[in-house]
């Protein structure tokens, strides 16, 4: 969700790939510590909206996420041990991940950031902070072994994943190839709509994402968990 995508909050974009670790205090609390790998992207010339299809920006960037998360499972729940051999669950905690932007034109791909396409002074940091939220349900599958399913969503303090965030800027204090990626909407038609001063983005202070994902993991069974 986004200045690409303002209103389908389960548009999928990209693929994801995630490692955890996971210390369970007992059979209905434990933190997580993970690193998830992901791509998200969007386009307007995908859009329904002939105004949005119309100022024709697009990016892709890559997701590193390091997060820690606190998991709180609604039936007690021991792999192999509990009586419960299924439970839905919800999390949150704290996230930190780095982005980078970019955009292909004429057959390059470049790096908005670097371009600063809103006429910034600096360019935007790359680092953003959140707090993960989320649910998910676990199945023991067999022995120490569970899968599941988990939906988590993000909303980092930056408004510059897809890098769009505010106005357009004076395209001619920017080199040719930044107002160039600044200003997209004429190059179908010649005719170029980015006004300066004028919205170039949604007006919302956040971009959000999410990652949906299916887990494997393995359950170290302690003395502990018998009692």
């Amino acid at each position: 969700m986004g200045d690409l995508n303002q209103n389908n909050p389960v548009k999928i974009s990209g693929p994801a790939l995630g490692v955890s670790a996971k210390y369970n205090f007992n059979g209905y609390v434990s933190a997580k510590l993970g690193y998830t790998y992901g791509s998200i992207g969007g386009a307007d010339s995908t859009s329904g909206n002939l105004q949005t299809r119309s100022r024709n920006l697009s990016f892709m960037t890559t997701l590193n996420e390091v997060s820690l998360t606190a998991e709180l499972n609604f039936l007690e729940y021991i792999p192999n041990i509990s009586k419960s051999l299924f439970t839905p669950y919800i999390f949150a905690g704290i996230a930190y991940t780095t982005f980078n932007p970019t955009a292909s034109y004429q057959g390059h791909t470049y790096n908005l950031r670097e371009l600063m396409t809103e006429g910034q002074g600096n360019a935007y940091s790359n680092q953003a902070i959140s707090i993960p939220y989320g649910v998910g349900f676990k199945y023991n599958f067999s022995g120490a072994l569970t899968v599941g399913a988990e939906l988590g969503y993000r909303n980092p303090n930056t408004d510059y994943l897809d890098d769009v965030g505010g106005y357009y800027p004076d395209k001619t204090k920017m080199s040719p190839l930044a107002a160039a990626l600044s200003d997209r909407s004429g190059e179908n038609t010649g005719v170029y709509t980015g006004v300066t001063g004028t919205q170039r983005g949604d007006g919302r202070a956040r971009d959000t994402y999410f990652f949906f994902g299916f887990t494997i993991s393995y359950t170290f069974i302690s003395q502990k968990c018998y009692y």
